[in-house]
């Protein structure tokens, strides 16, 4: 038997957007070349998937790997290791977390060097939109920025400040005519201030009062605003981290009327309530924050009804001593879960495999290579596209364990939690690079993505 291949994926569950199927997959030059019942020929390499899920690799959009400039936050050689141990084959980096943030072509670059030598995943950068850099916008989509990103509230970081509606709508104009999509994070940065200042005129600094000082009006308001923006200027938009099925409303409306619009939520949407905030305190804190189980029950029915575009982990640590504060408003918010949500997210699927693993393949994979230019080579397992793969092993059940984290700081509120999958290889363009519950020593350093406008 010669060796055709120099990978071939045994006796898996291939997990497409239209159903799960039992196949071999024949991979050589970094691509799959066979998706058949039995792929007869030999290969250099043998993963005997039998009993387990194959996956598409999963993309994040949405990450805040923060190097240059905050690699004591994370880094680009502990971030995308940690996303890798999740299934994850690609991400796509935001621009305000690193120093320098790239909101210039010349900062973009810089940042691109790095993740090139350190990266074991392939990546995709957002360039920044912030008030001032409108005439930077050309450079950043001609550096391969796969987008830019608004902040229509505070970011926290002084050097990332958020737009006004004026500046939101003239920078959406500019990247309509540039072919550049704009992700915005969306709260009314007006209702959020003076919410906040009435819990403090109260004397109230605990977890509740922060919940209380962003309700789901809060995301509302912003997103019908960005919508109008991009109903006005043709602008594609991405709404990020939708924590609402309110939210996700107001975008299937919006389609409706044929504004270029996607939503994206994160798993911690899927997986965590308010309760949970109250229950771990900082290592819970986000924004948006967590809702009601009521609601996040119904993320998972517009999941399912196909209403939500995109799944993004918003993966944003800090160091401890940003997580501890007596007033839970001055605490660093930002959820880690790039390494084990995923996984979370498919032991909640089990119950409804033939229904939601479709819906997971797309989501975190199709859909995103879709909506970002990468679907000639990324997004689905199919002939003809890069062999980025997530094999995922079904357990009775297990703990997830701080000691497992790959992170810089091993701070997340999914430890303790337990999980009825694992992820047991990653392979990107045809490389096993995490297996058995370690990275490959030797693989290769991840590639530059330049979305196809």
């Amino acid at each position: 038997m010669s060796n055709a291949y120099e990978l071939i994926i045994r006796g898996g569950e291939i997990v497409t957007p239209r159903g799960v199927v039992r196949a071999d997959l024949g991979i050589a030059g970094g691509r799959i070349v066979s998706v058949a019942t039995e792929v007869a020929d030999g290969a250099r390499n043998v993963i005997d998937a039998s009993g387990k899920w194959v996956f598409p690799g999963i993309i994040d959009a949405h990450v805040h790997f923060n190097e240059p400039g905050r690699a004591e936050w994370e880094g680009l050689t502990s971030g995308p290791a940690a996303l890798c141990a999740g299934g994850g084959t690609a991400f796509f980096d935001m621009p305000l977390n690193s120093e320098p943030p790239a909101i210039t072509a010349d900062a973009l670059n810089r940042k691109r060097a790095v993740a090139e030598k350190k990266s074991c995943l392939d990546f995709a950068l957002w360039g920044g939109l912030v008030p001032g850099n409108l005439g930077e916008l050309a450079g950043l989509r001609d550096a391969g920025a796969i987008g830019l990103k608004a902040f229509m509230c505070a970011s926290g970081i002084d050097s990332f400040p958020a737009v006004d509606d004026p500046t939101l709508r003239e920078g959406m104009k500019r990247a309509a005519e540039l072919g550049l999509i704009v992700a915005v994070h969306a709260e009314d940065d007006a209702i959020a201030a003076r919410l906040t200042a009435e819990q403090h005129e109260r004397g109230r600094k605990d977890a509740r009062a922060f919940l209380d000082s962003r309700p789901v009006e809060v995301e509302l308001a912003a997103i019908r605003t960005a919508l109008d923006a991009a109903a006005a200027t043709g602008c594609a938009l991405h709404i990020v981290h939708v924590s609402s099925p309110e939210g996700i409303a107001l975008v299937t409306e919006a389609k409706g009327r044929c504004v270029n619009v996607t939503a994206e939520t994160c798993p911690h949407y899927l997986l965590l309530s308010e309760d949970d905030v109250l229950r771990f305190g900082a290592p819970a804190k986000c924004a948006p924050p967590l809702r009601e189980e009521a609601k996040r029950r119904a993320m998972w029915r517009e999941l399912l009804e196909g209403a939500v575009d995109t799944v993004g982990s918003d993966h944003s640590p800090a160091p401890p001593e940003m997580k501890t504060s007596e007033d839970f408003f001055a605490i660093w918010g930002g959820i880690a879960g790039c390494q084990h949500g995923y996984e979370l997210l498919i032991t909640e699927a089990r119950a409804r495999i033939d229904e939601l693993f479709p819906r997971l393949a797309a989501t975190l994979a199709a859909n995103v290579a879709k909506r970002f230019g990468l679907a000639a080579t990324k997004g689905e397992i199919a002939e003809g596209k890069d062999a980025d793969l997530c094999i995922v092993e079904p357990v009775e059940e297990r703990t997830i364990e701080a000691a497992e984290l790959l992170t810089r700081h091993k701070i997340s509120p999914y430890v303790g939690r337990r999980s009825r999958a694992r992820v047991v290889h990653t392979v990107v363009r045809g490389v096993p690079v995490f297996s058995s519950g370690k990275l490959t020593e030797g693989a290769p350093r991840g590639q530059f993505l330049v979305p196809r406008r």
